[in-house]
């Protein structure tokens, strides 16, 4: 073997390297992880959007409860005068009865005012209870979040560190291919899906994996070995082994 066909055998193992490499990030980028993880972080910004409506109606109805508290708790103080005036006894017959009409009025009112105060109590509880169950899902769902983010990034930690393994040996193996072999290659890889150099194995081209007719075989067979030959069909570098039938 002279040093030309070394150096072109040197491509497919740098062929092999980088296609080692295009699958491992294609890996990364495609972690089943990945789209669950998506799938769940817009759930999360749903329930969030919803605590964000459901806090805010608790807080308005508890305002709406601060008030009636203190709407109910103002009649019952004008009451409670009230009755302590009557009790003790004090003012005219026309005073004490006009009291009174007024406890009876107050009564009706402090009624109207409970009422109105236990609806708003069931409305804040209802209220209470909707932010609970949302606070809860969403703890539930965080933690599945946090669960497939460790499992995602083991899972890139073991594909970084076959990545580096990998690579290693690239650069040895691209200088002993050599720089013009190597930008030939590169160029005609970025083009081509990836794969820049294939093998001529069984007349039958590594990259397109078509069978080469016997006019483009007997061509190759007389080609010199320094000769840099192309597949006819799908351009890339073809690089003669002992395998390859000729």
């Amino acid at each position: 073997m002279n040093a030309e066909t070394a150096r072109q055998l040197r491509l497919l193992d740098l062929q092999a390297i980088d296609t080692r490499l295009d699958q491992i990030e294609h890996a990364r980028t495609h972690l089943p992880q990945l789209a669950e993880l998506a799938d769940l972080s817009g759930k999360a910004q749903l329930i969030d959007d919803q605590l964000v409506r459901s806090r805010t109606e608790l807080d308005d109805i508890s305002r709406e409860v601060a008030k009636a508290d203190a709407d109910v708790q103002q009649v019952r103080d004008r009451v409670a005068r009230d009755q302590a005036r009557l009790d003790a006894g004090t003012g005219s017959a026309k005073d004490l009865t006009a009291i009174q009409h007024e406890l009876v009025s107050l009564a009706r009112r402090q009624a109207e005012l409970e009422d109105i105060e236990l609806e708003v109590m069931e409305r804040a509880e209802n209220a209470q209870s909707d932010v609970s169950e949302l606070e809860r899902g969403r703890g539930e769902l965080t933690v599945r979040i946090q669960a497939l983010e460790a499992a995602r990034d083991d899972a890139l930690r073991v594909l970084d560190a076959e990545a580096a393994e990998v690579a290693g040996p690239r650069g040895t193996v691209a200088a002993e291919a050599g720089d013009d072999l190597v930008a030939l290659y590169e160029k005609i890889r970025s083009a081509n899906g990836g794969i820049g150099a294939a093998a001529l194995r069984q007349r039958r081209c590594g990259g397109c994996q078509l069978e080469l007719n016997p006019v483009e075989i007997q061509r190759i067979r007389v080609a010199p070995e320094d000769e840099v030959l192309r597949c006819e069909e799908c351009r890339r570098i073809l690089v003669r082994t002992p395998e390859s039938g000729l």
